[in-house]
């Protein structure tokens, strides 16, 4: 797979996820991805971008300013 942005070299990797919500900030570590090597770039399958949100709208409710969860442990 080619990056879209710098037409690099992708390849399968983990990331670190941010999401600044109203009320927290969830971080989520380890999640599976393509990696760019050459500018970074990072693209979640569709099956890894649902569960991202599936943990994202179970934290939002949480009653903490800052929830730090990893990936394949949610």
């Amino acid at each position: 797979m080619t990056c879209f942005y710098c037409k690099g070299t992708m390849a399968e990797s983990t990331t670190t996820h941010f999401a600044e919500l109203d009320n927290c900030c969830v971080i989520i570590k380890n999640v599976p991805c393509m990696k760019c090597y050459q500018c970074g770039e990072v693209v979640y399958t569709a099956a890894f971008a649902q569960r991202i949100e599936q943990i994202i709208d179970s934290l939002e409710k949480a009653l903490t300013e800052i929830a730090v969860v990893n990936y394949s442990a949610a």
